[in-house]
């Protein structure tokens, strides 16, 4: 794909698919206190000072996006769908410099 063919379709399914894990950590955090019965002020500092969960909770946050890209796919938004998967690759520098750094 060239920048030429770049649309609105592929920014908009590209914040969706950055915004979309960014929002959902709170929530995953949030079900496991629940789930494990954890405080989540546990949690939540457990997330911020520990590199190896912190890596956990991004990646199971960043499959939300999986559902996005059916809906899309669904629709026949293909640049949609394609903005999607290119924000979630948008986390992957991130998360290898957290998983190796």
């Amino acid at each position: 794909m060239s920048l030429r063919n770049w649309s609105k379709g592929h920014t908009f399914g590209m914040l969706l698919g950055i915004i979309t894990p960014i929002l959902c950590v709170p929530i995953l955090l949030l079900l496991l206190s629940w789930l494990q019965d954890y405080d989540f002020n546990y949690l939540c500092h457990k997330f911020t000072s520990n590199g190896p969960y912190r890596v956990k909770m991004l990646t199971l946050s960043i499959i939300v996006n999986l559902l996005w890209f059916y809906y899309f796919l669904n629709r026949t938004k293909w640049e949609y769908g394609m903005g999607v998967i290119l924000g979630s690759i948008a986390f992957a520098p991130y998360v290898i410099y957290i998983k190796f750094f």
